[in-house]
């Protein structure tokens, strides 16, 4: 599995987890019963202290998308993609609001708003890799 962690971008390393194994399972990247790797695996793949990667998996368990399996690890939940899809959904309509409230104290009006949304994501189309493209370029052990 691929993990795309920056310690420096203000979100806590194990949430940055989170929400990558919700995205992709939202984007059927991970499926339902689908095994991801080992917290020991996961660690030292990603050079990062095991606590925080059982954390991650601590509150995935949680949120109802991670699911232990006695004996063989932790697998995607049935009904997970549905719950996966809202997460994504609201968490980034929460971080557009964030954005588009600042623009508008900054002043600038809708129209200008819209302009420059246009234009970021005309800018972006095809050159931002999604979790399943990153996904298919890794290679195949």
């Amino acid at each position: 599995m691929f993990f795309s962690i920056d310690a420096n971008n203000g979100v806590a390393i194990y949430d940055q987890i989170v929400r990558q194994v919700k995205f992709a399972i939202a984007e059927g990247s991970l499926r339902p019963g689908q095994l991801l790797p080992s917290v020991r695996s996961l660690s030292v793949e990603l050079a990062l202290n095991s606590n925080t990667i059982a954390r991650a998996y601590q509150q995935l368990q949680s949120d109802g998308v991670l699911e232990l399996l006695r004996g063989r690890g932790v697998a995607v939940c049935q009904g997970a993609t549905k719950v996966c899809k809202e997460a994504r959904r609201t968490l980034i309509a929460d971080r557009l609001r964030s954005v588009l409230t600042e623009a508008l104290h900054g002043g600038l009006e809708s129209n200008e708003i819209e302009e420059l949304v246009r234009k970021q994501l005309k800018q972006l189309s095809g050159t931002v890799n999604t979790v399943s493209s990153s996904l298919e370029s890794q290679p195949i052990p």
